[in-house]
């Protein structure tokens, strides 16, 4: 998976992260792949009390990312129409500004 070479995910400022999908659709696998780097034991690690939930339906439905934060502001991904890198990039860059302490890392 090329999306999680040299991606520290922190999920310090996240709440809970929702996946929703239906594994018998084309359009999952972006969704599948954000799935596993949030999930991973390394990212847990930097907020345990952040919920990471999957919800498998057989529906049809869109695959679908919703990310709520600790401030209440919420971000959802439709990964039907997105990549892995560009979920990531979109969360990590959210996640980035509401970190204090990642902003004085970046200027340095």
């Amino acid at each position: 998976m090329a999306a999680s070479r040299g991606t520290g995910i922190v999920l310090k400022t996240v709440k809970k992260i929702a996946v929703q999908f239906c594994p018998f659709e084309t359009n999952t696998r972006s969704t599948r792949e954000f799935l596993v780097l949030v999930g991973s034991e390394k990212a847990r690690s930097t907020n345990m009390n952040c919920e990471v939930t999957t919800d498998v339906k057989h529906d049809a439905s869109e695959p679908v990312v919703d990310v709520l934060f600790m401030d209440g502001e919420q971000l959802l991904m439709k990964g039907g129409k997105l990549t892995s890198q560009e979920m990531l990039t979109a969360f990590q860059t959210r996640c980035t500004a509401k970190d204090p302490q990642a902003k004085l890392g970046a200027k340095k």
